[in-house]
């Protein structure tokens, strides 16, 4: 039985870290399926992924297989990867191209791109059969800033209600005109929120990234979105640096026609339950996280540039993607090593320092969610 915990009257300055049961326990794990990824808005990628009609990508969410797809008049959709007939699912590959419809292996029922049925062999003496009663089973779509988005809810809430916050904010960024330049997936063994809680602080940089704090004083910046699901602000560069890499110089155009300040500052934001995005002046990195157990998680993550600095000859992103790989690695490292030591029976929660608002609104915003809170 999960702990329910007073939060909302206590101060952030008193506030204490997550008992080890939220970041062990499968009961609390199927809670989260349920209550949080599949009634909020999750990040799947990007648009540019999907070029031409037909061109899909898998994700999984828990255990539930969703093929998002582009359809024929150029709109993103998407459908839970089950026939209408017995269940089966339609596609095994995690990115492809259907062509103009999806087809079952099983029994060939056909489907077209937007989830319509077109085909069921043998079934035109069924009684009372109609194809438009077996469409595939759709799921919410939305886009922002050249992202994909999906919600498993049944009546998710309007994206633009539940991004208003977000809405408009990074347009000098120019998000949706940038394109992927590299992509890594990670496999970490560690509970999805310890990874949230991580990148919304850097009162652990010093001792864990050496290069980062060279570059961004982990003192540096202000937090400008400090509540609801969304938690964020930036860090300043150190003199000498004109980005975040392993030289320390630029590996692109600039995103956007950006004011002074911005060139100085990397932004970071948490967007709560699965993406994290980093905003540099001549890139922007973001990751997506996929929880696979309690203490497992996928991420993937990615590196955008704008158009003109792909198509140089002279491009490589290697100096961008090689410096936050590196930290990557870091971050997952630590995290794996808090995942050990929450589960042991010695752990209890601790206190979060006066550097860790961000973290503990986090924890608000999960308890609130699976409705562990009580005032």
């Amino acid at each position: 039985m999960a702990t329910f915990l007073r939060t909302t009257e206590i101060p952030l300055d008193r506030a204490f870290t997550l008992p080890g049961e939220y970041f062990t326990s499968p009961a609390i794990f199927a809670e989260e399926r349920e209550k949080i990824f599949s009634a909020r808005w999750l990040c799947v990628g990007r648009e540019s992924e999907l070029r031409a009609a037909g061109d899909y990508v898998l994700r999984d969410v828990l255990g539930e297989s969703i093929i998002v797809v582009r359809g024929e008049m150029g709109g993103i959709h998407a459908h839970y990867n089950v026939c209408r007939h017995r269940g089966s699912r339609l596609c095994e590959a995690e990115a492809g191209c259907f062509g103009a419809t999806i087809r079952c292996p099983y029994h060939a029922w056909t489907y077209a791109l937007d989830g319509r049925l077109l085909g069921a062999p043998s079934t035109g003496d069924l009684p009372g059969f109609r194809a438009a009663d077996y469409p595939l089973h759709p799921v919410a779509v939305a886009s922002w800033e050249g992202f994909s988005f999906i919600n498993l809810a049944s009546e998710p809430e309007l994206f633009d209600t539940a991004w208003e916050p977000l809405i408009g904010r990074f347009s000098r960024f120019n998000l949706d005109r940038l394109l992927p330049a590299r992509t890594i997936e990670y496999d970490v063994k560690a509970n999805w929120k310890l990874l949230f809680q991580n990148y919304s602080e850097c009162y652990h940089c010093g001792p864990v990234h050496p290069s980062l704090a060279r570059a961004t004083p982990p003192t540096s910046g202000e937090n400008d979105l400090v509540e609801g699901p969304f938690t964020g602000g930036y860090m300043v560069m150190n003199a000498g640096y004109e980005s975040l890499t392993v030289t320390g110089r630029s590996c692109g155009l600039p995103v956007g026609d950006l004011p002074a300040e911005d060139l100085r500052r990397v932004y970071y934001y948490a967007i709560f339950p699965n993406m994290l995005l980093s905003l540099h002046p001549d890139y922007v990195m973001y990751h997506t996280l996929w929880p696979l157990a309690p203490d497992r998680t996928r991420v993937s993550c990615s590196w955008l540039f704008t158009a003109d600095t792909l198509g140089d000859p002279r491009f490589d992103p290697s100096d961008g993607v090689e410096f936050w790989d590196r930290t990557n690695r870091e971050d997952w490292h630590i995290c794996e090593r808090s995942q050990l030591g929450v589960s042991s029976r010695a752990y209890r929660p601790g206190p979060y320092s006066r550097r860790e608002s961000l973290p503990a609104r986090f924890d608000r915003q999960v308890l609130r969610a699976l409705g562990h809170e009580r005032d």
